[in-house]
């Protein structure tokens, strides 16, 4: 055989042995390994039973169909946000609390075995949200919620509570690791609209009658103090005017004292005129004796 035929002979069989290489190369690549992308999960499910959970993206190893069945499942943060569903509170009100809340899947197997998609899960995680409401919410008033006082809002135990119950049945029930949530409405129905405003119409009159309350015992402490302040005052003013009073007369009688002394005639006759004086205006009539004290200084001694 001519060396060229044979060279081309042989580089053909190569060709063939290695394009049969290959495709048994890519037969058992499709058939015995498969990838898990960044942010999945991949579950390896053998005649139905689960053998394997892989978290880490890469290459792993597979027994072909249909033996094996790969499962994969996103493990990124999901968002969703609650229904319009009613809840009653502590005093015996409707109120509409729209939620929402960011999940992920944490534990895959148990979510394929008890959910097995993400519709359902929304559907679980939905009525878990709804329990919890009604649960919580049960324990707070309404102004717990919406009031003038801020030092009556409890917004963030509530959410908390919230939070802390569907986090613990999502994760036991469903596999479901619950990241956050958040309160995004509060309403009313149209129906308790009036009974709140009547409500907070009776708080703040329940305000407005304490205050009055206040004032009123701030204003007699006041007035109290005033008047005690006054008696005292007015007390000290005149126990000084009868101090005065009595160091006058005691003055003046050392006066007279004195006069009397230097020249008792004159004494006298100025003590008469004095209550003379003291005893008429001019409208005065007076019927008496001239001769007598202390009306005989105007006809003078006989």
């Amino acid at each position: 055989m001519h060396p060229r035929i044979w060279e081309e002979a042989f580089m053909n069989k190569i060709f063939k042995y290695l394009f049969v290489f290959i495709f048994i190369v890519l037969v058992f690549a499709a058939g015995f390994t498969f990838t898990v992308r960044e942010g999945s999960t991949a579950i390896v499910s053998r005649f139905g039973r689960i053998v394997n959970v892989h978290t880490e993206a890469g290459l792993h190893f597979r027994l072909p169909w249909p033996v094996d069945r790969i499962i994969t499942y996103d493990a990124r943060n999901q968002y969703m946000d609650s229904g319009f569903i009613e809840t009653m509170t502590n005093d015996m009100i409707n109120i509409i609390l729209q939620t929402y809340l960011v999940w992920n899947v944490r534990d895959a197997e148990r979510f394929h075995n008890s959910v097995g998609g993400y519709a359902a899960a929304q559907r679980h995680l939905d009525g878990i949200v709804a329990n919890a409401k009604n649960s919580v919410l049960g324990n707070f008033t309404l102004s717990n919620l919406v009031s003038t006082d801020l030092d009556d809002i409890m917004l963030d135990e509530i959410r908390g509570d919230i939070e802390r119950q569907v986090a613990q049945a999502a994760i036991n029930n469903f596999g479901i690791e619950v990241q956050t949530l958040r309160f995004r409405r509060l309403a009313l129905p149209h129906t308790n609209i009036l009974s709140v405003f009547d409500q907070m119409i009776a708080d703040r009159q329940r305000h407005v009658s304490r205050y009055l309350t206040e004032g009123e015992r701030d204003a007699a402490i006041i007035i109290s103090e005033a008047e005690a302040r006054s008696a005292e005052i007015i007390a000290q003013g005149r126990l000084e005017a009868s101090m005065i009073e009595a160091e006058t007369e005691r003055r003046v009688n050392e006066i007279f004292a004195e006069a009397y002394g230097r020249n008792p005639q004159l004494f006298t006759f100025l003590k008469n005129l004095i209550a003379l004086e003291q005893s008429v205006n001019p409208d005065t009539v007076i019927i008496m004796r001239a001769s007598e004290s202390p009306f005989n200084v105007i006809t003078g001694p006989r």
